[in-house]
């Protein structure tokens, strides 16, 4: 991408403020940023984690952030997600039980990076990283497999919430189909 994505602006914003708005809207007891390098418009009340090494993306991330929450869950939240909802994110977190998390599900793929993790899950997670397949979507399956996640239906009006931007072009491209669905 050329810079980091997390400073790309988006309706004024950088996606970095967007993603922290949000996640305090849910009053968590604590925020992880997950990176190999602290950033430098981390908010000092947010937690820097990072990620484990050698880097694995965001498996990476997860792992090191698994391992260092003091609560039940981890929602992981990709910064690259700004038209994810409160609404949304409340209906996930209502949903998790006692060491079973809830991963949202397209048509056959899921979120991995829009999902809420049980702390159980963290043996999986740095096996995953100790091996050769660092997919999260094969992380997830096993995890559902093993009953640590349920995976949850998204329906069509939903879908728009994981919209992601892989290039600033994806930010632009977007809000004008969504000014053009508007008019």
């Amino acid at each position: 991408m050329g810079q980091d994505k997390a400073t790309l602006l988006f309706r004024g914003k950088p996606l970095w403020q967007i993603q922290l708005e949000l996640l305090r809207k849910l009053k968590p007891m604590e925020i992880f940023v997950s990176a190999r390098t602290d950033p430098t418009w981390r908010p000092r009340d947010v937690l820097f984690v990072a990620d484990v090494p050698p880097s694995r993306g965001p498996l990476s991330g997860l792992t090191a952030a698994l391992d260092q929450i003091h609560t039940s869950h981890l929602l992981a939240f990709a910064i690259d997600m700004p038209w994810m909802a409160e609404k949304y994110l409340k209906l996930l977190c209502a949903q998790i039980e006692p060491g079973r998390g809830v991963l949202p599900k397209i048509g056959n793929r899921t979120e991995p990076l829009a999902a809420i993790y049980p702390r159980e899950a963290a043996a999986e997670f740095r096996a995953a990283l100790a091996g050769s397949d660092f997919s999260l979507q094969t992380l997830a399956r096993g995890l559902v497999k093993a009953g640590k996640l349920r995976e949850i239906p998204v329906t069509a009006r939903e879908t728009k919430f994981f919209l992601n931007a892989n290039e600033p072009s994806d930010l632009q491209v977007a809000e004008v189909a969504r000014v053009d669905r508007l008019l």
